[in-house]
């Protein structure tokens, strides 16, 4: 490059690529990228090789930057519209080719596109047929205004012309798919599903539209819904991929995971170059703690799609959870050369790292903090990363003020209602006495037999579980969400209480543990928040081992708010008035409990296992029935997954003072945890 312009290197690299030497070709222009990574030609030729060897996944990046560079060049345009039809993104071809064709854009290879979009069996927000003068349609005008604004990210915008313009075009399909995918966009998810449902109005057949209407579902939480429009969009059209992928999230969310992996296994036969598919089947994979065969899916992913953060993201969190945290650190790394804004992975490779003021990091965080385009949730991510910095650097004051705007940003976000948990532990006692009078006659002893370790989050569960699953008789299945999804309902008084609908959470719950039964009699289930269902838990689980785990109040609160958790369930963590009320709650009920079921519960202090541990593990063994094993005074050898926010701690021998951190932030807490039960 020292040698010859920017230009003869472009005219070389085209020369070798005329003459088919295209590794050649392509290693000049990256010469030129590595100089000026915007410049167009250079990008566009690169993108011209990977479709001409079939790799149009790594093509259309390249070709994107080229018309951000050049947006004038027509055969830019003609490419990448190309590139989004044979990847099957369809919706995005037809928006931008109805851009390109509004603006006046003509000639024989636009005439091919149009064709190759009519012909294409998907159908997505925009058809030919939708961009024509009529009484049903909005003028070519009107479109080119709404289409300019989706393309150029003004969601906000469209939504409010689109509302207008639906009032005198009511069956225009192309309206209410442009205002159901910009409200998708920034999170109006009500208002989508009500513009998706005015499409399928239109037309129920629209395979489409059931697909649109299915992602809004999900992400707003309503798995079933979500399922049933997937499932119909796949009805419809047998081979679409994306819906039988969303089929394959649906069941991986409800933790039906061997039903995830055959979705899945489905859609690349349909598709095998889907990389997202592959990405999915590796989460699928790596939830079942498969570990081998979830960072091979994932790399296929990254096969297909060089540029793929999230599956360097994924690929880093599967070997953290193995405790590979020097490997982990540099997945994440890799994701954050290709996204240097991903803030998800700038926080779980904070878990990681120890700073010192030196740190790269810390300044690229720093500069993400002050862009006033972050969403919340990607700023929030940020600040619980830069509160972790700083508490490394010993700067408490600025790490604590970027702990309350993390926190606070998260509440938002979950709009938690305190009042809401008050009204839920009321349910729960109301209903905990009709649980005794039932199982007069206890049934038959389970093959599997559960070991619940419980209490609040952040008070020592994930440390009491790799104690007991280190021994040989014992699995550790981790936190399971059974109890809840097949118990709630008859807790919070939604389902009639008696024999027949309590044998049925039993069978239930006893099926799905023995799927992470591995052979052994005894199994944990360490999910915290089990301690709201302890009444359910005794009359249909009678067999079941309780074992309560108790920290001190400050060390659990403090715990808790400092924490993100993945969980929408645990709204009161983020606000320290919140997290102090919501720990009075359990205690409250805990004592509850001990009213009635003391004798059947073994409490375990946090602090006394930490300053007493082998006596304390030894009493704990001998409640659990099991022979003694010396493994299980070092956990930390313990070579089980670990998914929770321990698990750096669960790596390290016990340690003593951990309940003590919260001290280092007493200055600032104007006495928030004075008068705290302990």
């Amino acid at each position: 490059m020292t040698k010859l312009t920017i230009g003869q290197v472009l005219q070389k690299g085209k020369e070798a690529q005329e003459a088919g030497e295209l590794k050649e070709a392509e290693r000049l222009y990256e010469e030129i990228l590595k100089v000026q990574p915007k410049h167009s030609d250079a990008n566009y030729n690169i993108g011209l090789l990977a479709m001409s060897v079939g790799n149009t996944t790594k093509a259309l990046p390249f070709l994107k930057r080229a018309l951000k560079a050049n947006p004038n060049r027509a055969q830019f345009w003609h490419s990448y519209i190309t590139a989004l039809i044979n990847l099957d993104r369809l919706a995005e071809a037809r928006i931008v080719f109805a851009q390109v064709k509004s603006n006046g854009a003509k000639g024989s290879g636009f005439s091919q596109i149009e064709r190759n979009l009519e012909q294409a069996r998907g159908k997505s927000l925009i058809r030919p047929g939708d961009i024509r003068d009529s009484k049903q349609y909005p003028h070519q005008d009107q479109l080119r205004s709404l289409m300019n604004l989706y393309t150029r990210g003004k969601m906000a915008a469209v939504i409010k012309r689109s509302k207008t313009l639906s009032k005198k075009y009511p069956n225009a399909k192309i309206i209410w798919n442009l205002m159901g995918a910009s409200a998708v966009q920034i999170g109006q998810l009500d208002q989508a599903i009500f513009a998706f449902q005015k499409v399928l109005a239109i037309n129920p057949d629209d395979a489409d539209g059931h697909n649109n209407l299915a992602n809004a579902y999900l992400e707003q939480g309503k798995l079933t819904e979500a399922l049933e429009a997937y499932s119909k969009a796949l009805s419809l059209r047998l081979d679409y991929a994306d819906a039988c992928n969303g089929i394959g999230v649906v069941l991986a969310k409800q933790g039906k995971l061997s039903e995830a992996l055959k979705a899945y296994r489905k859609v690349l036969a349909i598709k095998p170059d889907y990389a997202e598919a592959h990405n999915n089947m590796g989460n699928a994979f790596k939830e079942q703690e498969m570990f081998e065969e979830a960072i091979e899916a994932y790399s296929k992913a990254l096969s297909l799609k060089p540029d793929y953060a999230e599956a360097y993201n994924n690929i880093g969190n599967a070997l953290k959870e193995q405790g590979k945290f020097e490997e982990a650190i540099e997945a994440f790394g890799k994701a954050l050369i290709i996204k240097p804004d991903y803030s998800q992975v700038h926080f779980y490779l904070s878990a990681l790292i120890t700073y010192d003021a030196e740190h790269p990091q810390i300044s690229e965080v720093e500069t993400l903090l002050q862009c006033s385009k972050l969403s919340g949730s990607d700023r929030c991510h940020l600040h619980y990363t830069y509160a972790k910095m700083k508490e490394d650097l010993g700067e408490f004051d600025t790490a604590f003020d970027s702990y309350l705007a993390a926190g606070k940003l998260r509440k938002e976000e979950l709009a938690y209602d305190s009042d809401q948990d008050r009204r839920k532990f009321i349910v729960i006692k109301k209903t905990a006495p009709r649980f005794k009078q039932l199982f007069t006659s206890e049934p038959e002893i389970s093959k599997q037999i559960p070991i619940f370790i419980l209490g609040m989050p952040r008070s020592g569960t994930t440390l009491v579980e790799q104690i007991v699953s280190a021994h040989t008789e014992v699995s550790g299945a981790g936190e399971l969400n059974w109890v809840a999804q097949f118990g709630s309902d008859l807790v919070f008084d939604r389902t009639p209480i008696n024999n027949k609908t309590l044998l049925v959470f039993r069978e239930c719950y006893l099926a799905e543990l023995a799927k992470s039964a591995d052979g052994r009699r005894f199994l944990t289930d360490k999910m915290p928040e089990n301690f709201l269902y302890i009444a359910l838990i005794r009359a249909a689980l009678p067999e079941a081992k309780i074992v309560h785990v108790q920290r001190t109040g400050e060390a659990v609160c403090w715990s808790n708010f400092k924490h993100y958790f993945s969980s929408k369930s645990l709204g009161y963590s983020y606000n320290l008035k919140d997290t102090v009320g919501y720990f009075g709650l359990y205690k409250d009920l805990m004592r509850f409990w001990c009213g009635s079921y003391d004798s059947q519960i073994y409490h375990l202090s946090y602090e006394e296992l930490t300053e007493n541990q082998e006596p304390e593990i030894r009493r704990l063994i001998e409640y659990l029935g099991l022979n003694w094993e010396d493994a299980c005074l070092a956990p930390q050898n313990n070579e089980r997954s670990v998914k929770t926010a321990s698990q750096l701690q669960v790596r390290q021998p016990i340690f003593m003072d951990s309940s003590q951190a919260w001290r280092k932030y007493e200055p600032f807490l104007k006495g928030v945890f004075d008068g705290l039960e302990t």
